[in-house]
């Protein structure tokens, strides 16, 4: 099992609006850096990711999500008036890939930023490094049992 950090703005989707929807079950689509889409391609069945809320008052990680279908093909990038439209990207060569996640728990407060760049046993996780933009980050399992102990 390998874990891994996905970030949404919660005004696009939040982890409420993935605890409404059906089997607490959505696809997380609309993923353009290609470093990030190849971390969804290595996610596993079962993987676990910290849901981060980011761009917004109090970004933090909001929660438990499991990766619930590993990567198929972003059908979002071939809807020429949808927001994640790709017109490099085609059935037959598709740029973009996706995975369904599935929730696993809400913590019952916000890890911000904040408090994450000031734990010395985080110095080394991508999320609190400079410049860091990635939508989708691994997270060692000494880093995901460190930040599980702060809630």
């Amino acid at each position: 099992m390998r874990f891994w950090l996905m970030k949404s703005e919660p005004d696009v989707f939040s982890i409420n609006d993935l605890a409404n929807r059906l089997n607490q079950t959505e696809p997380w689509e609309g993923v353009r850096n290609y470093q990030a889409r190849n971390f969804m391609r290595e996610m596993e069945q079962g993987d676990l990711a910290f849901f981060y809320h980011s761009n917004c008052k109090e970004a933090g990680i909001v929660g438990v999500i499991q990766i619930a279908k590993t990567a198929y093909i972003d059908d979002s990038a071939f809807d020429e008036n949808g927001a994640y439209f790709d017109p490099k990207s085609t059935q037959q060569n598709p740029r973009w890939w996706r995975v369904d996640v599935q929730l696993v728990k809400k913590f019952s407060r916000t890890i911000t930023l904040r408090e994450l760049k000031t734990k010395n046993e985080l110095t080394d996780f991508q999320l609190v490094q400079r410049g860091n933009r990635l939508s989708i980050l691994p997270v060692s399992q000494t880093q995901w049992d460190f930040i599980q102990s702060l809630q």
